[in-house]
């Protein structure tokens, strides 16, 4: 028995530390009476050893064994009071994953037994008995040292600089055919040659992984022949899934490669993470980790009905971001995986959460403060999904400074403009960033993540080809999945082969790619977008791990042309600083340099009239960029390009003049949505007039004169 090797090791670090010689476990737990831990043999099937922890400093119970080394497999029984109305449900019959795991083996068994109560009742005050152990997945220890010195990271991306492209590990290669079988769908399949080569192609700078950390499948899609596809289910916020592996026992070890190699080809890698919630759920979920460690501590508790969790998330619970001890684990993880995988930061998954208080959303709250002045945690990008599903939930711009937030209204009014529900005055400001939501206490306009798609909801080209959605495949009767598309299927609804319908389909999400990477602000990709992928109609895909979810690499003409037409338009927000600029666009006229930032332009080449902007007939105007705005704080001319941008939702042409702007006399074709091959470089003259398509987007650059 190790039991009688056991030293008294540290409280700190939490978790399984591996030292060289033997592992130090600690595990927080303000209520329980006692902790024991169980190690497994290699196959993770039967209980060798089961050691109680002999010490309990600052709530921390731990210990030191010489004899354990990476590799070992293990989980807790934790005792204490089963009160679930006093909000205690300990039972030490239920093993238990460690919270601050860095590996972890094997999958959940759905069985009853790894319930705390007797879950045939339906009862939570029950007591379940059964050992769950034989059911559950367990923690490993892992060897942290890897060699990054002989693998640099790439250059801090700046964040007016950043394009994010969000994507899933498994579904981006599942298809991918340069991708060797055993490869697909994992974090080395991600990183292979042709696949890093194609995303470098694209001229974006930092992907954005959906979940990675380690999650369950719920029971009741399991039942349906269905999968928690996404991955917001976290049980594990320190571990990557080995789900993502082609090598299991190597997880931790596959993924920092992953990260290197994306570093190598000079790419970002942000995690999209999720702190709001654990997968035991309510009052009826299982007992695998945090319920059973301290139940009161690391979940949000009615306060008059201790037995009932708060459901801010509409997943079942809510972490309880209030504690000192939840917010440490929350913040140990993101340092974690800065520091040990060097990863470059994260999006919160209903990020209105972190934030809460007991009186709701809180600028001032622990989380928010710990992370602002946290060293660590200062060097990457943190952005917020800004709402949940509680009261107050909606947050849009209310984060404080050093992070940025996805912005839906960009979303939603941009679909508007393009399907004619909109006019100018509502995607004026969303082309600008946003003011009215960021410009304060020293926000920049990249705290604006833009987007028009994410996977949640319709694809880019489902957005064109669907007026409802179609979640059959679901099985929910099609109930699930909003309803609040802001969709237009130009005519036919899903696949048609009307070529005057496709062919405006195409054009449409030209005009929605344009209209992201030409908006100031931090634009998001979704993978797929650029290659017309469809989800058939499905705008709640989460639990469709196949063909509807995975990328389809498949070459058509079309879609190669879509890819060709995005890798224009990064490029040309990148050779042009005026289409990302640090400073919030004002319009105003600055006197001392005579110029304005951004000036609103109608079809006479006039600027726009406060009757225009009221008008809501209104679907065609101009953005003119002045390159000589000052570009910081320090009062002079820029010596940017300066560009006019045409926006026409109109359905038929619209003939518009060409402005005058000092300091050029003709204005130069850049792009056009409706033709992406037409020849550029035809110069216009100001005064003479452009015959702007239906629906498009056309972008000019002025002539400069030497005095420009």
């Amino acid at each position: 028995m190790a039991e009688t090797h056991v030293k008294e090791g540290r409280p700190y670090p939490r978790g399984a530390t591996w030292d060289g010689e033997g592992t130090n476990f600690a595990l927080f737990s303000a209520h329980a009476t006692a902790v024991e831990l169980c190690l497994f043999d290699e196959r993770g099937e039967r209980e060798v050893d089961r050691i109680a922890l002999p010490e309990y400093t600052d709530e921390m119970w731990h210990g030191y064994l010489p004899s354990v080394k990476p590799g070992a497999i293990y989980g807790y029984r934790v005792h204490g009071p089963y009160e679930p109305d006093a909000g205690q449900r300990f039972n030490a019959h239920k093993l238990l994953l460690d919270p601050y795991a860095c590996g972890h083996f094997g999958e959940l068994r759905w069985h009853p037994a790894v319930f705390g109560y007797e879950m045939e009742s339906g009862n939570d005050l029950t007591f379940d008995t059964r050992d769950s152990a034989p059911y559950m997945p367990k923690c490993r220890v892992v060897d942290a040292n890897f060699d990054w010195r002989a693998k640099p990271g790439p250059r801090p991306i700046p964040r007016d600089e950043a394009i994010i492209y969000e994507l899933h590990v498994r579904g981006y290669t599942k298809r991918h055919p340069a991708v060797p079988e055993a490869l697909r769908g994992t974090y080395s399949g991600l990183v292979t040659r042709e696949v890093l080569d194609y995303i470098r192609s694209l001229g974006v700078t930092s992907v954005e992984l959906l979940p990675i950390h380690t999650f369950i499948n719920d029971s009741y899609l399991l039942e349906k022949g269905l999968t928690n596809y996404w991955g917001y289910n976290s049980i594990g916020f320190f571990a990557p899934d080995p789900r993502y592996a082609s090598n299991r026992a190597e997880t931790l070890r596959e993924f920092k490669e992953m990260v290197a190699r994306f570093h190598e080809a000079g790419l970002e890698v942000i995690l999209d993470v999720v702190y709001n919630h654990t997968a035991e759920g309510s009052e009826l979920g299982p007992t695998l980790s945090f319920r059973g460690i301290d139940n009161a501590s690391y979940d949000r508790l009615l306060p008059d009905q201790a037995r009932y969790y708060i459901n801010d998330t509409g997943t079942g619970n809510t972490l309880n971001v209030s504690h000192p001890r939840v917010i440490q684990m929350v913040t140990d993880s993101l340092r974690y995986w800065v520091e040990q995988t060097h990863v470059d930061g994260f999006r919160f998954d209903l990020g209105t959460i972190l934030a809460r208080e007991a009186n709701g959303f809180d600028t001032q709250s622990g989380f928010l403060k710990a992370c602002n002045q946290d060293p660590v945690l200062g060097t990457v990008k943190l952005i917020a999904e800004p709402w949940d599903c509680g009261p107050g939930g909606y947050q849009v711009g209310a984060f404080p400074p050093g992070w940025a937030e996805w912005n839906d209204q960009f979303r939603d009014t941009c679909r508007d403009f393009w399907r004619g529900e909109a006019g100018p005055a509502a995607l004026a400001p969303r082309l600008c960033a946003s003011p009215d939501l960021f410009a304060r206490q020293g926000r920049l306009p990249s705290a604006s993540i833009n987007f028009v798609t994410a996977h949640d909801g319709f694809t880019l080209r489902d957005l064109v080809s669907y007026n409802e959605k179609h979640n059959e495949a679901n099985g929910e009767d099609n109930r699930d999945g909003t309803t609040d598309n802001r969709s237009w299927n130009c005519g036919a609804e899903g696949p048609t082969d009307d070529p005057a319908i496709v062919a405006l389909r195409w054009q449409q999400m030209r005009n929605v790619l344009a209209t992201l990477l030409l908006a100031q602000g931090t634009p998001m990709l979704v993978a797929g977008d650029e290659r017309g992928r469809t989800q058939q109609g499905n705008n709640n895909a989460y639990c469709q791990d196949n063909d509807i979810s995975w990328v389809d690499w498949t070459p058509t003409e079309d879609g190669e042309a879509l890819t060709r037409f995005v890798q224009r338009l990064t490029k040309l927000r990148h050779l042009s600083p005026i289409l990302r600029r640090k400073r919030f666009l004002t319009g105003e006229f600055v006197e001392e340099l005579g110029v304005r930032d951004v000036t609103w332009i109608d079809a006479s080449g006039e600027p726009m009239q406060a009757e225009q902007w009221q008008n809501g007939l209104m679907h065609c105007f101009g953005m003119m960029l002045d390159g000589r705005a000052q570009t910081t704080g320090i009062r002079q001319r820029g010596n940017e390009a300066t560009h006019l941008i045409i926006f026409n939702a109109y359905h038929d042409v619209v003939n518009f003049t060409f402005p005058a702007c000092n300091g050029g006399r003709s204005w130069t074709l850049s792009l056009d949505t409706h033709d992406p091959g037409a020849a550029e470089g035809q110069a216009f003259r100001t005064g003479g007039t452009y015959t702007v398509t239906g629906r498009s987007l056309v972008l000019f650059t002025l002539d400069a004169t030497a005095d420009h």
